[in-house]
């Protein structure tokens, strides 16, 4: 049975959107097309007909996710003391507990390393806007320095939700956050 255009469209938005909380999950390599489209409630065969590939899917997968926190970004850059709302947003225990619905830098950059060219161009091209955001909140002396403290700062942000997610030491986990938390906000 032919499915109409707009029934096509809200299937591909499916797929995405549950790729991109299942990459974000379980790595690219830990999940799947047969668990994607299962997770879409679609069937496997139906795949090939709205993605080229797994790597076409995981591309556009974090291009949504990643333009969602960039917006997520923006609006918080838009309150009274902006780098601290962004900085205590992203180190929140909330962000977190839950990779799937958190920023992919920090749940999929050690995969994204391993991933083909369009998957590493999505990243660059989201830490290159999470970096321009920072740079105009962060202070110092000139343009180059504030770039440089920016880049620093999304390193440490990123980092600090990679390692509270890595230990298992609840109290540990917390420490991190907090103290990056601290070093960051401003």
């Amino acid at each position: 049975m032919k499915v109409s255009r707009e029934q096509a469209a809200e299937n591909r938005a499916r797929v995405i959107e549950v790729a991109s909380r299942l990459f974000r999950e379980k790595g690219f390599d830990g999940i799947g097309v047969a668990d994607i489209m299962k997770g879409a409630g679609l069937t496997h065969g139906g795949f090939y007909g709205q993605f080229a590939s797994k790597d076409d899917l995981a591309a556009e997968a974090c291009a949504q996710t990643l333009d969602r926190s960039i917006a997520r970004w923006m609006q918080l850059s838009a309150g009274d003391d902006p780098l601290a709302a962004i900085v205590n947003s992203y180190l929140a225990p909330s962000h977190r507990n839950a990779p799937g619905s958190g920023c992919a830098l920090s749940a999929l950059s050690g995969d994204a390393v391993r991933q083909p060219d369009a998957v590493r161009r999505v990243f660059t091209q989201a830490l290159q806007s999470f970096v321009g955001i920072l740079t105009k909140l962060v202070s110092a002396a000139s343009r180059p320095a504030r770039r440089r403290k920016a880049l620093a700062t999304m390193a440490g942000l990123v980092g600090a939700v990679i390692l509270s997610r890595a230990v298992n030491d609840a109290g540990l986990s917390d420490e991190i956050l907090n103290a990056a938390a601290k070093e960051f906000a401003g």
